[in-house]
């Protein structure tokens, strides 16, 4: 981002942090800490779009006017099911039952906040996963990588060992699709 703003990641990520910073983005970490509860029949599309924009705003609302504010949501998406983050390892391996030797969406909503304007997109990618054996399953729940993870794995970890095939952004899958989120930073600082 070539800019003089302070760039502000409302997000506690270390993912997200992790991203922008590979790609040489300078920014500081301010968490949102928001009601991340889907609504009734939300769909996923709409729910990380609403999410990622109501971060943003939060965060907007307690910094200097002067500065840009990024904030991003991601889910995983299984026939038009959310699959935020596992409560437990029951849940956890529920959700990667679910998952096993099927095909599922990764959904991110971007939205970046500058002044009065607001730029804004969702990008989505596809993961297969493996039928997960017993043994894969165990092992995987055994490293405690689905904790705070959508749909209970991370692609970027241990996670990798459950997947198939991916179609899509690979950063977008991890939590933030840095091509978009570079466009829109862009468009917000010009």
């Amino acid at each position: 981002m070539s800019t003089e703003k302070v760039l502000v990641l409302a997000s506690r990520s270390p993912r997200r942090t992790e991203l922008l910073t590979s790609v040489g983005v300078n920014h500081i970490v301010q968490p949102a800490d928001i009601d991340e509860s889907p609504l009734p029949n939300e769909d996923p599309v709409v729910y990380v779009q609403r999410i990622s924009r109501e971060k943003a705003q939060v965060v907007q609302s307690r910094v200097q006017s002067d500065v840009v504010v990024l904030a991003a949501d991601t889910t995983v998406d299984i026939d038009g099911v959310i699959l935020g983050q596992p409560v437990d390892t029951d849940h956890a391996r529920a959700m990667l039952l679910q998952l096993s030797g099927r095909t599922h969406q990764v959904h991110t909503g971007v939205t970046v906040l500058s002044g009065n304007q607001e730029h804004s997109q969702v990008v989505s990618s596809e993961v297969t996963f493996l039928a997960l054996t017993p043994e894969l399953l165990d092992w995987y729940l055994g490293t405690g990588e689905s904790a705070g993870k959508a749909g209970a794995y991370a692609i970027q970890g241990h996670g990798a060992a459950l997947v198939e095939a991916t179609v899509g952004s690979m950063s977008n899958i991890i939590g933030l699709p840095l091509d978009e989120t570079l466009l829109l930073l862009a468009a917000a600082t010009e």
